[in-house]
């Protein structure tokens, strides 16, 4: 105590009596900046410099109530965000759910059609077990036409190597093809005309023409029912994107 009584009588000089006021202005300035200051002392420091105290209120409510606006800005933002995030997993599901509909309804329509094509197919095949029966009833008349019989073999061997719709659309083109010059052959001989086999034949020939014609139209309609699901807006634009393209129909190639 005493010693500090001492310090304190001993004289300063100037420089260290400014560079000690300059600390402690700082140390008033942080001490001051963490407590904060009270609207009366703004009001009195406000006086100091001759504003007088209603000013001093009044900005200090103006700018309370700029901040409060600003944090109603600001929550009102972070709403619209999350309700544009909730938006758009809303929208991402639906179009996911959308896109699934749509895949589903053609992959349907894909499976119809084809399974309506096998149909087509065993009428087809049908047709194609009976060429051997036209070939062996040309090859026991006396003036067989070896032409006839060729076509007639290379039809059917086409049809049963065909590996795709397209090739046993063109492979039932050439056997009915072969199938009409047979019957044209048969029709200008009198002994083939007369013959109980060949008849018989026909008529099983005539029946599988006909299955042939009833499944072809079957066959059409579920194509139709395919390409108005591939080609109708807005299903065309996922159909486009799957790789579902639009099918021809099997049109008839007899006169």
């Amino acid at each position: 105590m005493k010693a500090e009584d001492e310090n304190a009588r001993q004289p300063i000089s100037e420089a260290l009596a400014a560079a000690i006021l300059e600390k402690a202005s700082q140390l008033y300035q942080q001490q001051t900046a963490a407590e904060g200051y009270s609207l009366e002392q703004l009001v009195a420091a406000g006086a100091e410099v001759q504003i007088p105290p209603a000013l001093v209120r009044q900005a200090y409510a103006q700018i309370q109530q700029a901040q409060r606006r600003a944090a109603q800005q600001k929550r009102q933002r972070q709403k619209r965000l999350k309700r544009g995030s909730a938006i758009a997993v809303a929208l991402s599901v639906m179009g996911a759910l959308w896109v699934g509909s749509v895949y589903n309804g053609l992959t349907a329509a894909k499976t119809s059609a084809d399974s309506q094509w096998a149909q087509v197919e065993n009428q087809l095949q049908r047709r194609a077990d009976l060429i051997p029966q036209l070939v062996q009833i040309a090859e026991s008349y006396a003036e067989r036409e070896e032409r006839v019989i060729q076509n007639l073999s290379t039809a059917r061997d086409t049809f049963l190597s065909a590996t795709t719709i397209a090739e046993q659309r063109a492979a039932n083109v050439q056997m009915q093809a072969a199938i009409a010059e047979f019957q044209a052959f048969a029709a200008s001989r009198e002994p083939l005309r007369s013959s109980e086999l060949l008849i018989n034949l026909q008529y099983e020939t005539a029946g599988t023409e006909n299955r042939i014609a009833a499944e072809r139209r079957r066959y059409n309609q579920a194509v139709a029912s395919y390409n108005q699901a591939v080609q109708t807006f807005p299903n065309s634009l996922i159909a486009r994107l799957l790789g579902f393209q639009p099918r021809s129909f099997f049109e008839s190639t007899r006169p």
